[in-house]
């Protein structure tokens, strides 16, 4: 369309779930593009491209919406003793049947409504059912019918069973003397044990572990996977494997190991980066003579059940996995017939691929196993969480999902975020939406799916940008960020989905909820009890001085941190090291003169409310952790009391968290060695190493895991929530 905008046009967008203006700030609305609301439309199956085709589409809208019986999902919270509002609007004498998930009852209703409810014995139709997806049918006395899932979930997700801190870790950078070149799922369970066992620590958090699209190179970043339903094979401790004490072919197996060894001394001894393609490439070569190795019969039934678990989700992803060693890793340009996973020619490839097929999915069986060993590991230790997985929050257009479902990603579209405070242009993660309509059709069941596969092996799970339950910034391919537009999602039916299956796997739920927000999101989240983050940096009393927000103030249902993997590690924001590596890059806006001022200053005030409160320690209270060689930041005159250290300063920032009334606090393991270098930098791509740097200490050599746990430096990090520990 052009011109300017019409009623009917905002109308249609409204019915559909479609922004056609949104609020950066309180005081301050924009009006998004016409054309990012006709393709988001468009998107959603809906022609809105002629003001004619906008009046057909909103009357067969308002049509449609009129004569519904029931939405395609209803939500019903276990604690209401009130039937969901969708079972009260029906009509009179609506007969209403509901069969539970497990099949095994059904409840009917053929009587009138009394005082608006339809009634059983006196009680609301929902009264008594169990928690869980359920399926409703309503016939009306004048003949329609209606179909819809009925979501019983309960009140709130589970609660961190008390306050406990923990480490925050990217696996890859994770590297022991035993790993291959990147930290693996052995060195995860060996980091949780120890923490659990001589630290007290309660959880470990890790970066996404989904299957990354294959081929090489293969795009690192850990949030932009090819699966999110099925974890990467990269991360299998290849030795850990039972069939590898039984594998046949030892010296290939051991030239393989000294290749692994090579490369493992080239990234902590020599300075490489980690190189995941090489790492894989020795694995799967690995893997292809293990996995030769029969199966034993109690494997094997371990093995069928899982497959069993799984179905045809994980048909379809060892299935495009075989493909895409044929086709190359980019479903688009297969030959037509392989596009559709349901398509004939898929079945034939399928089974023409079967051996191919079978080992991707053992492959999915391993690294599950595996996964949930550590879970058991970092429990066994005394952790009360465990390990807390992160659910990136879209997946390539190119992988496995997009390829095996279809029907429920918005075609032409990307995931985003507008313009804001931070970056002007907006960005573009290149992530295809879920399509809200299609998830409601089918009750939700990929979310619940992805769900399920992921607390199978998760103490808790952080949802990277938690936001995305309630409204996605959908951009049309080929514009940029800045003409795009919100897509709203049912959030009480996404809450719920979560809830039901959270409180299934007694599992926490930490939702990244960061940067703008809009109002009442936080509120919702708190209220059904996913806990938010907060990083101190961040953490300012923005409506009133802007200053330091004081400990007492902090928000208590959150995992409180000082970093995170796309900020810089606390001795390079203590440092001015970060304004100094965005300066050495171009990065910077501004003249680096104000960029080093506004860090210092800021620094400078947290360093003088944690001096007020008595949390930094003198040098003649520091310990042997290490010599007073940096007292402060760069060009810094006024940044804590005299006799203080970097070191002390890292203590003092996770005293003051310990301070806050947080349920959850978390440590960046490599401030526990001095790193100053951020895993991920955002805005670049060639211009710096995301995710591929090792834990390194403070003139970047690579610490192994077993020097790690050692570290003076890192035990005096630990020792400040020793009265955690001590209960």
């Amino acid at each position: 369309m052009t011109g300017t905008r019409t009623d009917e046009l905002a109308r249609l967008a409204e019915l559909h779930g479609v922004a056609v203006s949104y609020r950066p700030a309180p005081d301050r609305t924009v009006t998004v593009p016409d054309s990012a609301v006709v393709a988001a439309l468009h998107a959603l199956g809906v022609d809105a491209t002629t003001p004619e085709a906008v009046r057909t589409a909103l009357a067969d809208r308002e049509r449609a919406l009129r004569e519904r019986l029931l939405p395609p999902t209803v939500v019903h919270w276990a604690g209401d003793p009130h039937d969901p509002a969708a079972l009260t609007a029906l009509p009179p004498g609506t007969r209403v049947r509901v069969e539970t998930e497990e099949g095994e009852e059904s409840y009917r209703v053929s009587a009138p409504l009394v005082a608006g409810l339809p009634l059983v014995a006196g009680l609301p139709l929902v009264a008594g059912l169990p928690l869980g997806v359920h399926r409703v049918t309503a016939t009306a006395p004048d003949g329609r019918t209606a179909h819809a899932h009925l979501v019983v979930a309960p009140d709130r997700l589970p609660a961190p069973p008390g306050r406990s801190y923990g480490l925050l870790v990217q696996l890859y950078s994770l590297l022991s003397r035993r790993s291959w070149g990147m930290g693996d799922l052995g060195d995860l369970a060996e980091l949780a044990g120890w923490a659990g066992r001589v630290a007290g620590a309660g959880f470990v958090q890790v970066n996404p572990l989904h299957s990354a699209v294959p081929g090489a190179p293969t795009d690192p970043s850990p949030y932009r996977p090819s699966s999110r339903r099925f974890p990467d094979p990269v991360h299998l401790r290849v030795e850990d494997v039972p069939e590898y004490a039984y594998a046949e072919d030892r010296e290939r197996l051991a030239g393989l190991l000294e290749r692994a060894a090579r490369l493992r001394a080239a990234v902590l001894d020599k300075g490489a980066l980690i190189d995941r393609d090489a790492v894989w490439e020795l694995k799967r070569e690995a893997l292809e003579t293990v996995l030769a190795v029969p199966l034993g019969p109690g494997r094997r039934a371990a093995y069928d059940a899982f497959r069993a678990a799984h179905g045809q989700a994980l048909d379809d992803h060892a299935t495009y996995y075989a493909l895409a060693e044929t086709h190359g890793p980019d479903w688009t340009t297969w030959p037509d017939g392989l596009r559709d996973p349901r398509s004939a020619a898929t079945a034939r490839a399928r089974a023409e691929l079967a051996d191919r097929v079978a080992f991707h999915t053992r492959l999915a069986w391993l690294t599950d196993g595996q996964l949930r060993a550590a879970q058991r590991t970092a429990r066994e230790a005394g952790m009360p969480v465990g390990i807390v997985h992160d659910l990136a929050v879209g997946v390539h257009p190119a992988g496995a999902d997009s390829w095996a479902q279809q029907d429920v990603f918005a075609a032409g579209m990307s995931v985003g975020a507008p313009p804001d405070a931070f970056n002007a242009r907006g960005q573009d993660w290149g992530l295809p939406p879920w399509r809200p309509d299609r998830l409601a059709a089918c009750g939700y069941a990929p979310f619940r799916e992805l769900l399920r596969a992921l607390f199978r092996y998760a103490g808790a799970l952080r949802i990277d940008h938690v936001m995305g339950l309630f409204r996605l910034w959908w951009i049309p391919q080929g514009s940029p960020p800045t003409e795009g537009t919100y897509v709203h999602y049912d959030a009480e039916a996404m809450l719920a989905v979560l809830a039901l299956e959270a409180g299934r796997a007694g599992s926490v739920v930490i939702g990244e909820d960061l940067g703008t927000v809009e109002p009442g999101v936080r509120e919702t989240l708190q209220r059904r009890g996913v806990l938010g983050t907060s990083v101190l940096w961040f953490e300012r009393d923005w409506t009133g001085d802007g200053r330091p927000l004081p400990p007492e103030r902090w928000r208590a249902d959150c995992l409180a941190t000082a970093t995170t993997h796309d900020l810089p590690p606390t001795a390079a924001r203590l440092t001015g090291d970060h304004v100094e590596l965005r300066d050495r890059l171009g990065l910077l806006t501004r003249p680096a003169a104000e960029e080093r001022a506004e860090a210092v200053a800021d620094v400078t005030e947290w360093l003088a409310l944690l001096d007020g409160l008595g949390l930094v320690d003198s040098v003649e209270l520091v310990d042997s952790v290490g010599p007073v060689d940096n007292p402060g930041p760069v060009g810094s005159t006024a940044t804590g009391p005299p006799g203080t250290d970097e070191e002390a300063q890292v203590r003092a920032v996770h005293r003051f968290l310990l301070r806050t009334p947080a349920r959850l606090i978390g440590v960046w393991l490599p401030d526990g060695v001095g790193d100053r270098r951020p895993q991920n930098l955002p805005g670049t791509c060639a211009e710096y190493p995301n995710w591929r740097l090792p834990i390194a200490d403070r003139e970047g050599r690579g610490v192994p895991l077993e020097e790690l746990t050692a570290a003076p430096r890192l035990r005096a990090l630990l020792e400040v929530f020793s009265q955690l520990r001590e209960g």
